[in-house]
């Protein structure tokens, strides 16, 4: 079967994504079938047609079927800003910075493995309902892979805070033996004073 490289949680959300978009486009595909249909009905009749009547049919149906593709391209353009807000929003709660490579999207190998899996998706899991596959927004990052990272993240800031306790007191270790070392010196120096101060008196 065909993968995307993505762990099962990242694939199947790929998969209601993929079953949304190809909905849309069934949509929009009937859409310009009903042009074209409605021109057949209301336009063509059995009789001949003048060079100027044939493409002024045409110039019409190009103004509609082109309304209905760039509705339909714009509508897909911004329906993909939306779940690309939805994951960087995710991303940023765990102050997380994605990156996108725009060039991808034009790579063809991928693309075609893209194709691939959709196919082999859809011909294998048609059977699944959509009411189980389609989720009114995407599940919040609670669990799973972002977990594991902030638990990664506490572990690794306790391991520190362990080792700067561990350093603390080996410092005040060394403080208290130098103070002792520095009164040693201190009750050194007096008794030499005293001692010097005794010769002179004599």
């Amino acid at each position: 079967m065909a993968e995307l490289g993505l762990n099962e949680h990242h694939q199947n959300e790929v998969i209601n994504y993929m079953r949304f978009a190809r909905s849309k486009r069934g949509l929009r595909l009937k859409t310009v079938d009903s042009c074209f249909q409605d021109l057949k009905e209301s336009r063509l009749v059995e009789e001949t047609f003048t060079a100027d009547e044939v493409s002024e049919v045409l110039s019409s149906l190009q103004a509609v079927v082109h309304s209905e593709v760039e509705s339909e391209l714009i509508n897909t353009a911004h329906t993909n800003v939306l779940l690309l807000r939805q994951l960087f929003s995710q991303a940023e709660k765990w102050y997380l910075k994605l990156q996108t490579d725009i060039s991808e999207l034009e790579n063809r190998e991928l693309l075609e493995q893209v194709a691939e899996f959709e196919k082999a998706e859809f011909t294998t899991s048609n059977k699944k309902p959509i009411i189980d596959i389609i989720k009114p927004k995407l599940a919040p990052l609670n669990e799973g892979g972002t977990a594991e990272l902030l638990n990664k993240e506490i572990l690794r800031l306790q391991e520190e805070n362990v080792k700067l306790k561990a350093r603390l007191k080996t410092i005040e270790i060394q403080a208290t033996n130098v103070l002792d070392e520095k009164s040693k010196l201190e009750r050194a120096l007096q008794d030499l004073q005293l001692d010097q101060g005794n010769q002179k008196v004599r």
